[in-house]
Order: C-alpha cells, then structure tokens, then sequence
C-alpha cells in the first residue's frame, strides 16, 4: 500500500528550528538543491531577516517522512504575496523536493501551495534553470508566468589547470604567470575547521570592508545581521560538508579569507575579504580564489563551479556561460491581477533601465567627440 501524501502549513519558529534533521536528509534527497536551500542557511536567514507572524513552511509528508517542503514568508508590500526564504542576500530560490517520491511529492505541494496562496501571489524569485520548483510550475492550474531574472556565470567544476587550458593561449601564458608571482610571494592557504570558523567569518568581514573602503560597496555586507547570519549559518554548513572557509597567509599574516558554499552539483565562491596589501605585492586575487575554488569542488562531484549573480567583466576573462535564472510568478483566478501588476512592473523597470543605458552610451559618445574636437582645435593652432 503506497503511503498517503499530506501536506501541512507551520508558522512556528520553534517548528521550523525542530526540523533541521529531516530537512537535512531531504536536502540530501534533492539533487537540485543549492547551498542556499539548507536548513542552516535558511533557518538563519529567518532569525536575522524575518518577520513576526510571516514564516509559511509548506510541508509535505510520505509516511511520516519529509519529501518536500516550501520554506516561504508572507509579504505585504508591494502586493501580497508568498516569497522564498533566503532574499536578496541569496544567489538561488528553490523548494525541496525528495527526487525518489518524484510526481506524487510534487502533485502534493502544488495542491499545498494553492491552498495557502489564496489571496497571495507566489512569487519565486532566482530560480536556477532545472529548479525543483519548475515541477511546481508545470502543474500549475491557475495563470503563471515565467520571466527572466539575474545572471549566473558558470564554469565547470574541474581543476584549475583545465580552466586555464579553456583560455587563448596569450590569456593563459599571464595566468601561469600570476600563479607562479603567488608561489613566489609565499601566499599560503589553508582550509579552516570548524572549530575556527566563527573568527574566521569575522576576519573576512573585517578584509571586506577595508577592501571595499572608500568604494561602492553591497552595503548589506556591512551590516551587523548580515554578520550574525553568517557567522550562525557556517559553521553549520562547514561541518555538513556544504560549506569551505579557507585562509591565506602572506609574511603569517591572514590577508584574505573565502567563503565557498557546496552542494552536490554545484560549487560557488560566495564572499571574500583581501587585504589591499595583496594588490599593492601584484597578487592576482582574482587568480588566487578561483585557484582554491576549483579545489574544493573537484573532488567531489560538483558538476558546476559558479561565480554566482553579476555580469562584471573580470568574471568573463574566464571564458564561463551565462545561466540565466528565472522568475516564476503562480496565481489563482482571484489573483490574476496580483499577476499583471507585477509583471508590468517588471516591464517599466527594464525598459527604465534600457533608457538610462543608452542616455549614458550617447552621453559617453559625445564626450568623446567633444575631446576630439577639442585636440584637433589645439593641434591646428599650434601649427
């Protein structure tokens, strides 16, 4: 007799903090899962970042066993709505889903989620292409929408010899060579326990900072509930395997720390911090990391090694392949307009962002001409 499939809505703190060992084995379950959906990371961005009475834990359960679940938190501002756990401080939004108990786990959390959404829009933001919630999306009976979201740069998970073997050759003769000055500088790294790891997070958010001085900086960084979050969720994720903090040392100095978050098909360098010192010794740091990146996760499986959200043009001279993740808007009848709003919004955004893009080419465009002119006037009257 198959076990019957229920599903259950927790709002408790208590609960969701009580859940932590078969959300563990679910994570483990679901081989779409990323860093960003363990309980460590998730359960800690809740008590740095939630809200009173706004936690909605979808549950679904086989026999007594875990097989899904939806961590979300209700919103009410600009429209009502169920968001993902995790916000902006996390590259990937997903839901968990046990891969063994497939169709059934799934049919039951979309029945789950319909029942909860009754006067909210789902709004799944960051979904990484393949997501477990894309099942969700595909059994949905009300309107749905799919659009595009942030940028993901990929690269395979393979050692770092083979990542500079990707690049024309002129590129990969300078980065042997800036391997080589960081063997010669005498930069050492070394993989932090987790005995160590809280006063390791600390130092890197010190070297971020001062990195960063006099900069423009993701001011959420600095903050001191994004620190408690870190320092909370780590430690956690270092001992489950899901997470890597190494140091580097130069003249037994700690000058740069990383933090690396893994899951069974994907590793990504999460947040560093380096010392302007390593600049000033034309130290690589860029080099460095990646080098200690594809360290950890080629030996255990990881398909993927990921830069995570940001298009900026030092990640492309790794020649990686753009991954664009999605946006996956669910609604009910009633709920439709909650729908349209938002994907006007998004529309009005975009094209805002088009506009101001091509004032400033056009801007940038006449400067240039303005300086051309300006060195023909002088070269033509000093002749």
């Amino acid at each position: 007799m198959k076990a019957a499939y229920t599903a259950e809505l927790l709002t408790s703190e208590r609960d969701f903090a009580d859940l932590a060992p078969a959300w563990g084995r679910l994570y483990r379950r679901c081989a779409t899962a990323t860093p960003f959906q363990s309980h460590a990371w998730q359960y800690s961005w809740w008590l740095s970042y939630g809200r009173r009475g706004r936690l909605r834990l979808l549950l679904v359960r086989a026999g007594g066993d875990l097989v899904a679940v939806a961590p979300l938190m209700a919103v009410r501002r600009p429209l009502p709505a169920l968001v993902p756990l995790g916000g902006a401080i996390s590259d990937y939004g997903d839901v968990l889903v046990d891969d063994e108990h497939g169709e059934r786990a799934v049919a039951a959390l979309t029945e789950g989620l319909a029942a909860a959404a009754r006067t909210a829009l789902l709004d799944f933001r960051e979904v990484r292409p393949g997501g477990a919630v894309e099942q969700v999306y595909e059994r949905w009976h009300g309107p749905r929408r799919r659009m595009s979201d942030s940028v993901c740069l990929e690269l395979p998970a393979v050692p770092m010899d083979e990542l500079v073997a990707r690049l024309p050759s002129a590129k990969a003769q300078r980065v042997r060579a800036k391997l080589r000055r960081l063997t010669a500088l005498g930069v050492e790294r070394r993989v932090v326990h987790a005995d160590e790891v809280d006063g390791a997070l600390r130092r890197l958010l010190e070297l971020h900072r001062l990195q960063w001085q006099g900069r423009k900086v993701t001011g959420e960084h600095l903050q001191s509930r994004f620190c408690e979050h870190l320092v909370r969720s780590v430690g956690p994720m270092v001992r489950s395997g899901d997470a890597v903090v190494t140091e580097f040392r130069l003249d037994d100095d700690v000058v740069a720390v990383d933090l690396t978050l893994l899951s069974r098909r994907l590793a990504g360098g999460y947040l560093y911090g380096a010392h302007p010192r390593l600049r000033e010794r034309k130290a690589d740091v860029a080099v460095m990391l990646l080098d200690a990146c594809s360290e950890h996760s080629r030996g255990a499986g990881h398909g993927t090694l990921s830069l995570l959200r940001g298009n900026e043009p030092y990640k492309h001279h790794w020649r990686p392949e753009p991954v664009v993740n999605q946006r996956l808007l669910l609604a009910r009848r009633p709920t439709a307009p909650l729908m349209s709003a938002v994907v006007c919004d998004v529309a009005v955004r975009r094209r805002g962002k088009e506009l101001l893009r091509r004032w400033e080419e056009n801007k940038e465009r006449g400067e240039r001409r303005g300086r051309r002119g300006r060195e023909r006037r002088d070269g033509g009257g000093g002749s």
